[in-house]
């Protein structure tokens, strides 16, 4: 029988990360491909990151750009926070479920195919704090 069950559950509230944040799942793009986009804009100010997203040939960048655009709206949505005072706290990128699929070989083998999915998270934070 659980127990304290109020007093928890307002450590955990209180315990919680206040700073604003989007998360992308299910992207159908390796978590490796996705994870050299996200260090080069880890630490920038969020007006930097999005110039350097916008002319890179990366193809997570399409990917990112959107989750720190979202990141970002919710900053100033539910946070009411400027984009101007707004950097990348954290970014990074997780597996997520893998499809595996076969390709078919000489002599009735198979090899076979995965096709890597990722769970990307952007966490943004105001410099005045």
């Amino acid at each position: 029988m659980a127990k304290r069950l109020k007093e928890k559950t307002a450590k955990r509230k209180s315990e919680a990360d206040t700073r604003p944040f989007a998360i992308a799942k299910y992207v159908r793009i390796s978590p490796s491909k996705v994870g050299v986009v996200l260090d080069l804009i880890r630490g920038k100010e969020y007006n930097d990151a999005l110039a350097i997203l916008e002319n890179m040939p990366k193809a997570g960048s399409d990917i990112v750009k959107k989750v720190l655009n979202s990141a970002a709206a919710n900053a100033e949505h539910n946070k009411e926070l400027s984009k101007i005072d707004l950097y990348v706290a954290e970014a990074f990128a997780g597996p997520g479920p893998t499809l595996k699929r076969i390709m078919p070989r000489a002599k009735g083998s198979a090899d076979r195919i995965l096709k890597r999915t990722s769970h990307v998270t952007v966490i943004l934070d105001s410099k005045t704090e």
